[in-house]
């Protein structure tokens, strides 16, 4: 396989400082304000399906939006931003009707983000700037049962998982991104199909990116959904040979602690946690101020 610049280079630079990871994508977008025009513009305009709320589809229709975001987590300091592909599988853009455009979605993505970070990291050549693929968890699960009445039936097959993932692989391969971030597992059997898909895209195109893997913890038991704790979790992917390993999302960074506490004990790779602002109001709004995140999550 091919040599890993990025890995050596982080590794590297991790050994003087940490990492700033860029924050949440969708809260971003939420600023603009935007409509059903700007989610479908002229290329979706006779999709004849309402495409509002679909934010991955952005990079293709409003690229300017997710540039500025980009923009605005550089500028900040962030040395990693996110591709906005957190759902550019084919499974989950069929709730869109737009499962064919996956690839598309994250090839796009990917150089929009890869493109600012070059540009940045051409102002701060002493701050390089990277780019990782973000990989959602799609929103469907492998090892739970949609039917109350029917626990052995699933709505998607492990294979089915594996190859919507290596899609999306590929298109975040293609469009040069220098990391791939598989986040906010919920089911570790989705996880070991992405981890199955990307090493499956590793071999076809003969080239190897960091992974990072990141879980999320659904309740103060410190479980996954589907009911793991961190230390089955890590035991579960540690065959990966990650780059990082880390949480996200889940409680807030003061509840999350003591869980990461455990992971950073148990793990031989790198630790990463990027947290909610709490947990979420009854509006879907994040109440926890940037000073009290702030300073819990340092």
């Amino acid at each position: 396989m091919a040599a890993i610049p990025a890995l050596h280079t982080l590794h590297e630079l991790l050994t003087r400082r940490i990492l700033i990871l860029d924050g949440a994508m969708g809260t971003m977008i939420q600023r603009h304000k935007l409509e059903e025009k700007d989610f479908a513009a002229r290329v979706f305009r006779d999709h004849g399906r309402d495409l509002k709320g679909d934010n991955d589809l952005l990079v293709l229709t409003r690229p300017d939006v997710i540039r500025s975001i980009h923009d605005a987590y550089f500028e900040a300091g962030a040395d990693i931003v996110e591709t906005n592909t957190f759902s550019s599988t084919s499974i989950a853009q069929a709730d869109y009707g737009l499962e064919t455009i996956a690839y598309e979605l994250n090839l796009q993505a990917a150089r929009l983000a890869k493109q600012q970070a070059d540009r940045w990291t051409a102002v701060t050549p002493d701050k390089p700037r990277w780019v990782a693929g973000s990989i959602g968890p799609t929103n469907r699960t492998l090892s739970l049962s949609p039917r109350v009445e029917d626990p052995s039936y699933r709505a998607v097959s492990f294979a089915q998982v594996r190859e919507a993932y290596a899609e999306q692989v590929r298109g975040l391969v293609d469009g040069g991104c220098d990391v791939l971030l598989a986040e906010t597992a919920f089911d570790t059997l989705n996880l070991k199909a992405c981890i199955f898909a990307i090493k499956q895209v590793f071999e076809e195109k003969s080239v190897e990116l960091p992974i990072m893997l990141s879980m999320t913890v659904t309740d103060r038991s410190g479980r996954t959904l589907s009911g793991q704790t961190v230390e089955a979790f890590w035991v579960s992917v540690a065959h990966a040979r990650p780059f990082s390993v880390g949480l996200n999302c889940s409680l807030g960074a003061r509840e999350m602690r003591p869980f990461l506490s455990e992971l950073a004990r148990l793990v031989t790779c790198r630790v990463t946690c990027y947290p909610n602002a709490g947990l979420p109001n009854a509006f879907g709004e994040y109440d926890e101020h940037p000073e009290h995140h702030g300073s819990a999550v340092a």
